[in-house]
């Protein structure tokens, strides 16, 4: 159980009623307060919804951030979301073998993002070499969006560890399916 209680929308003011929209354990334990609850989703729905980066490679960055921060929930929740958005079975097998260290056959754009994606979650943030070629793939927008994507999800992966949120059943499949190192 999370170290915090899961919140209703019965336990919610009327006007705080929609940040339960999409009932998932992380909302109900950040409707606590309700006002932190808002800020994270909208930053949340800009990523998925409004940013301009290709969602495959969003997808394939978030799903990065999880398998490092052994987040069984970020992983298992993206691993979905990531077949919504083209990532495929290959390029999860791909995302652990370049995480190992291992060779893959993904494009060299999605192995930078990840690498991308491994410096940052490293800190203290994605590096000037790995940035530059970056560049040489996406304007200034995707930039600033792939660098948001990847950090926002390590702050998420940091939330879901300290409010001790666990995987849903819903997306336990997932997770047997692709299971983290122990």
């Amino acid at each position: 159980m999370a170290r915090v209680p899961d919140m209703t929308t019965a336990d919610l003011k009327p006007e705080d009623r929609d940040l339960l929209t999409r009932d998932i354990a992380l909302h109900r334990a950040l409707t606590n307060s309700p006002n932190a609850a808002r800020a994270f989703s909208g930053l949340g729905r800009f990523i998925r919804h409004t940013s301009v980066l290709d969602p495959r490679l969003r997808e394939l960055a978030i799903l990065q951030v999880g398998w490092l921060a052994r987040s069984a929930y970020e992983w298992s929740h993206h691993v979905k979301i990531g077949f919504d958005f083209g990532v495929t079975e290959a390029d999860i097998h791909a995302l652990i073998a370049e995480s190992e260290g291992g060779e893959s056959a993904l494009e060299p754009l999605a192995r930078l993002v990840l690498l991308a994606a491994r410096e940052c979650h490293a800190g203290p943030g994605v590096s000037a070499a790995t940035f530059e070629r970056l560049r040489a793939h996406f304007d200034n927008e995707r930039l600033v969006d792939l660098v948001l994507t990847i950090s926002f999800y390590c702050a998420v992966v940091r939330v879901l560890a300290s409010l001790d949120i666990r995987v849903e059943p819903d997306y336990q499949p997932y997770l047997d399916r692709f299971p983290l190192p122990a």
